[in-house]
């Protein structure tokens, strides 16, 4: 019928949906642990630091610390940090070689400060029950090298993951961010620990 106004709607007509944002939460989470993890650090640094104080010597003359072999491990580890910013700021320009080349060097020298602390420890001829300073000793550096062999694992899985094509490029890095950041926070308590307990003890 003429003059009839088609009131259908027109089930062809495209409908153009506007894409909702998802904001990636995993550094922040990533960070908030961190933040947990610095705190549990932080507890055994005001512990070891009020054993220290209350303490007629400290340490005990059967459990003296060594200093080069310690520093030389800080160096490194210190160190580490620069190079695997570098491969950070490799990935963010879409050179995924650069990424893994100073990832591959950060593992290197995560590997050897592990080697490096394992050794002090097979040298140092006391062991974790020998008294309170040995138990704070072996707790505190045992359990930040337990972090630096997580954070190379870490730094491991982004090389393995590399290997795919597009899977990191200039747009798509959140992986080695975290892995990056993670390493930071190995290093910062490395340098507060070292602190504490190879410098503060020689004084």
């Amino acid at each position: 019928m003429q003059g009839t106004i088609d009131s259908t709607p027109d089930t062809t007509a495209e409908i153009e949906f506007q894409p909702s944002e998802h904001h990636d939460f995993r550094v922040l989470g990533l960070i908030t642990f961190l933040c947990s993890e610095f705190l549990m650090f932080a507890g055994f640094f005001v512990l070891f630091l009020v054993f220290r104080a209350e303490a007629a010597a400290w340490p005990p003359e059967e459990t003296e610390v060594e200093l080069l072999l310690p520093a030389v491990n800080t160096i490194i580890l210190v160190s580490s940090s620069f190079v695997i910013h570098y491969g950070d700021t490799a990935i963010k320009q879409g050179d995924v070689k650069g990424l893994r080349k100073w990832y591959i060097i950060t593992a290197a020298m995560g590997a050897i400060f592990l080697a490096g602390q394992v050794y002090e420890y097979l040298t140092l001829g006391y062991g974790l029950t020998t008294n309170l300073f040995s138990n704070c000793f072996y707790l505190m550096t045992g359990f930040h090298g337990l972090h630096v062999f997580i954070g190379l694992l870490l730094i491991l899985g982004v090389l393995w993951r590399s290997r795919r094509e597009g899977h990191y490029g200039a747009e798509k890095h959140t992986g080695v961010e975290m892995a990056e950041i993670y390493w930071h926070f190995v290093d910062v308590v490395w340098i507060v620990l070292f602190s504490i307990i190879y410098l503060l003890t020689l004084i």
